[in-house]
């Protein structure tokens, strides 16, 4: 049994980011999210449970994995290896498959397993002004796990980011804010109705909780993923900014939309719905870029 507390289930730790942060970081994936973007690029992240991952293409479909799982969690369906929520994480199939075709998304780490790998690299952080970034997924799901870990980082003197939907209860939130410096804070669409059919939740909590963190004090930096046929016209651009000044906010990261998660899509046996969607560049995005700055936003790629 996970113990919520002191385990946390996590599907990557990545160290030598310069994306999400300050300076050289490590980033904390956490798996499992209350969002169901669909066009994440780590699906992977979105279920709070361990999954495999199948890539067809090394499988020659021996079935070893199905016979071998202990937990009965795998099984073929029309030719498809599938998990079922009865998967454990213990990788048995994993490290039984001849052909390296399955790989394992989710691992429980203790708080000191994440600190001691965080460690590693404190010398980096202290040259380069960086730190550690939670991110997921959605780390404040995970919030005992991640105040835990957070407060063990502050003890190091060790520079805290949150890659966050903001997606939360207002408690939950407060709970972690004295333990963050920096917050990269995801916002979808400003439209409470658009957001909840595409997205699955409304927007409301989310923006309270942004300008929760704004007037405390702690540095916000709005990071907008530009979707094409959701957000991406210059309507939209103003919607946003009408929202975003209501909350206080000064600073905003665009990010054009890309397909680089999408034959994660493939390895999960879930359905992408961008597939064939065009990817956007900088270049596409100066007009909708130039309504953030004349609204005296800081706003950047």
């Amino acid at each position: 049994m996970n113990d919520m507390q002191n385990t946390g289930l996590l599907f990557n730790i990545q160290k030598f980011s310069t994306n999400d942060g300050p300076g050289i970081r490590t980033n904390i994936f956490f798996k499992g999210c209350p969002l169901h973007c669909p066009w994440c690029s780590n699906p992977e992240s979105q279920s709070a449970v361990p999954q495999i991952m199948w890539d067809r293409t090394k499988c020659i479909h021996c079935l070893h994995c199905v016979q071998v799982c202990p937990y009965g969690a795998l099984s073929e369906q029309e030719g498809t290896i599938v998990s079922n929520n009865n998967c454990t994480g213990c990788g048995t199939c994993v490290a039984e498959c001849p052909q390296q075709a399955l790989t394992l998304s989710g691992k429980l780490y203790t708080v000191e397993e994440v600190v001691q790998i965080c460690l590693q690299d404190k010398a980096f952080y202290e040259e380069s002004g960086g730190g550690v970034t939670l991110s997921g997924g959605e780390p404040l799901m995970h919030a005992g796990f991640a105040e835990k870990l957070l407060r063990a980082l502050k003890a190091e003197n060790i520079h805290t980011a949150i890659e966050t939907t903001g997606f939360s209860g207002a408690q939950t939130f407060a709970q972690l804010m004295p333990l963050l410096d920096l917050y990269l804070f995801d916002c979808k669409h400003y439209d409470s109705k658009r957001h909840a059919e595409v997205i699955g939740v409304p927007n409301e909590q989310i923006l309270v909780n942004m300008r929760t963190a704004i007037e405390a004090g702690k540095q916000v930096i709005v990071r907008i993923p530009v979707i094409p046929n959701f957000n991406n016209s210059l309507n939209d651009a103003s919607g946003f900014c009408r929202v975003l000044k209501n909350a206080g906010a000064k600073r905003v990261n665009l990010l054009p939309f890309h397909q680089f998660g999408e034959k994660k899509y493939e390895f999960l046996c879930m359905p992408y719905f961008l597939h064939k969607v065009p990817a956007l560049h900088e270049s596409d995005l100066q007009e909708f870029q130039q309504v953030f700055l004349d609204n005296g936003f800081d706003c950047y790629f």
